[in-house]
């Protein structure tokens, strides 16, 4: 398999606290890696120094070409994308203005910008049914869903999700989790930030574990499912 992103000994501070401490990663075209850890272990720093919206020491690589110096919107045009876990929708705006604000960096013209809105209309039939609803009318689910059209209407390579689980019900994570593994069809590689382990370790097929901003634990998923210190602080009682 070829690697597509590589993060080497990453250091990120907040002031002079450092919040990750040299973590190390890698994530191969067409694979879904997973984070998972306590509150407070870096995971959401991790994303963020990622694609450049916090500062960082170490060494950041992407499709063989170190970007640690780029600024956000070179990432995003080299086909980066962050769905914070905030989401960032603007609620006075349609879903429609949601999703074309999502295209901007790559300003299509409009034949190629309603062949974007179709292909996540077809993903999401909800979006299409709301696309002239403000999107602070929309449900928690729905709003995840914009969240995701709107990264895939700037043709990431590399999607980044930061807690999509965050808020929503137990029928609602299946469904979001589902669309998201089924992203790989249409060649996008994912890096899962996510608090669920469960979750998390079943949608992916790698997991790295992290404490205090450090990496304790990494490996395959389903092995990592197994791993008795996994299971005892992040599994039990699932």
């Amino acid at each position: 398999m070829t690697t597509l992103f590589t993060i080497d000994d990453l250091h990120v501070s907040y002031g002079k606290v450092e919040a990750v401490h040299g973590i190390s990663l890698e994530l191969d075209a067409g694979r879904i890696v997973s984070v998972i850890g306590p509150n407070g272990a870096g995971k959401s720093t991790l994303l963020s120094a990622a694609i450049g919206l916090l500062p960082s020491r170490g060494r950041i690589m992407f499709d063989g070409s170190d970007i640690s110096g780029l600024g956000v919107e070179d990432r995003v045009e080299r086909g980066l994308c962050l769905v914070p876990e905030t989401r960032e929708l603007f609620g006075e705006m349609s879903v429609l203005d949601n999703l074309l604000l999502g295209a901007f960096s790559k300003r299509p013209n409009k034949a190629k910008r309603q062949a974007l809105l179709d292909h996540v209309y077809k993903r999401f039939p909800r979006l299409a049914e709301r696309r002239h609803q403000h999107a602070d009318t929309l449900s928690g689910g729905e709003r995840q869903m914009l969240a995701l059209g709107r990264a895939l209407m700037s043709e990431p390579r590399l999607l980044m999700l930061d807690e999509p689980s965050l808020g929503l019900a137990p029928l609602i994570v299946q469904e979001i989790l589902s669309i998201v593994t089924s992203l790989r069809a249409d060649g996008v590689s994912i890096l899962l930030v996510e608090q669920n382990a469960l979750a998390a370790l079943e949608s992916s097929d790698y997991g790295y574990v992290l404490e205090s901003g450090e990496v304790a634990l990494h490996g395959d998923s389903q092995a990592l499912k197994s791993d008795e210190r996994v299971f005892e602080s992040y599994l039990g009682g699932v």
